[in-house]
């Protein structure tokens, strides 16, 4: 073998609707390490392929929101098989993007492992938690079940560049909702090489789709667009939060704060707020027909 042979370097492309594109302004820019080392060329996401994710989102959301729980459990599952897979891959990124040791980027890519299979769990049991039947005063049954919202944009977090970003994704699309994704701007490359792993994963394409760039400017045109139905603001500043809830109450989005980036311990129980946060209550009534002198006949 030459000793004259050039590396292959790895070229980073967005994830929209199960495909790699470019960004459609053709723009990329530098990522880093914790020391300054250039790393690789990110794409520089435009509004027009915010616009694009949202179109790929709303085409997936049928499909996946109808899929029965115990299925999409089934999938987040084979994301953690494939993630265990490709782990010394992720844990080379993670310790550059996060500068952390070897050691320590493996835990973390281990928790972000077993953090799919906690939501994966998750998928057949909320339902049971959050629904259930109502006592009324009559001959009706009533029940309320939970149904997700719809497309999800979801500001991952700055810092914490895989354990945080799975732990905002998951649990959005565990409940049926589609995502778009806005990655870390400093640290966007784990972001991107989970892209590779969902689309190898039985996941649906457009279920998850995955942006790299300025936060700010990939998140504007999301906020304020009327067919993006909820927003993960995690990833945002204070000020750029409000300018963003400002925006999305043009349609009532329904937003949720985010946990406070800096410093947050994405190790901690995730528990099932997230898994609430963007479900919607449907509550039907029944009748069980008319009631007699021995009570209800049906």
């Amino acid at each position: 073998m030459s000793d004259n042979r050039l590396s292959v370097f790895k070229t980073y492309k967005l994830y929209i609707g199960g495909k790699f594109p470019r960004s459609e302004s053709g723009r990329v820019y530098e990522v880093t390490n914790s020391k300054g080392t250039w790393l690789a060329n990110a794409p520089r996401s435009s509004r027009k392929d915010a616009r694009d994710a949202v179109v790929a989102a709303r085409k997936a959301f049928g499909g996946w929101s109808g899929a029965t729980a115990y299925n999409r459990g089934q999938i987040l599952y084979r994301i953690a098989e494939m993630l265990e897979g490709r782990k010394e891959q992720f844990v080379r990124e993670v310790a550059d993007a996060e500068g952390l040791s070897k050691a320590k980027a493996a835990a973390v890519v281990d928790a972000a492992i077993d953090r799919w299979v906690w939501y994966a769990g998750w998928t057949d049991k909320i339902g049971q938690v959050v629904g259930g039947a109502n006592p009324v005063a009559g001959p009706f049954f009533n029940l309320s079940t939970p149904e997700p919202t719809g497309v999800v944009a979801v500001l991952a977090p700055q810092e914490s560049s895989f354990l945080g970003l799975v732990s905002v994704i998951a649990p959005v699309i565990a409940t049926g909702n589609t995502a778009v994704v806005v990655a870390s701007a400093a640290s966007p490359l784990p972001a991107l090489s989970l892209g590779e792993v969902l689309a190898t994963s039985d996941l649906p394409g457009g279920v998850v789709n995955i942006l790299s760039g300025g936060t700010a400017e990939i998140a504007a045109p999301l906020a304020s667009h009327q067919d993006v139905n909820a927003i993960d603001l995690t990833g945002a500043d204070a000020a750029l939060a409000k300018e963003l809830e400002i925006a999305a109450a043009d349609n009532l989005k329904r937003v949720r704060r985010g946990d406070g980036d800096v410093g947050f311990d994405w190790s901690a129980d995730p528990g099932t707020h997230r898994l609430t946060a963007f479900l919607e209550t449907k509550t039907v009534w029944h009748p069980t027909g008319a009631l007699g002198a021995s009570g209800s006949s049906y």
